[in-house]
């Protein structure tokens, strides 16, 4: 079992900055690969960004590319999600996800956190 919690979300200012955090406990934090999801209200759970397990290698959704970076730091067992230029149609609930590889379909991924809300206003 891997236990994530997400934190860092808020209320920002299109063009504004946040960063978020996905604190894991459990099962070796650095055995698994790791992603971002994003779900707004009424639509589906759409992959953000996935990070491979020594943080070599990244993913972005092309929503996202250029503006959002992932990082994790194993020492930390902790997940990270820079997001700068942020738009309104960021607004989401962000899910840290565990998984076997960098992938980008929610079912592959084992472990999910709970979630933290961003929005951000025109």
């Amino acid at each position: 079992q891997v236990q994530l919690v997400e934190s860092g979300g808020g209320l920002v200012q299109a063009g504004g900055s946040l960063r978020l955090s996905c604190a894991a406990s459990g099962r070796t934090f650095s055995s698994y690969a790791m992603g971002w999801f994003r779900q707004a209200p009424g639509k589906e759970r759409k992959f953000v960004s996935a990070i491979n397990w020594i943080g070599s290698v990244t993913y972005y959704a092309d929503s996202v590319k250029g503006r959002f970076t992932i990082s994790r730091d194993n020492a930390k067992n902790t997940l990270y999600l820079q997001m700068n230029s942020l738009k309104p149609e960021d607004t989401a609930v962000y899910y840290c996800a565990a998984g076997p590889g960098v992938v980008t379909t929610a079912p592959e991924y084992d472990y999910w956190g709970q979630g933290t809300q961003v929005t951000v206003s025109s």
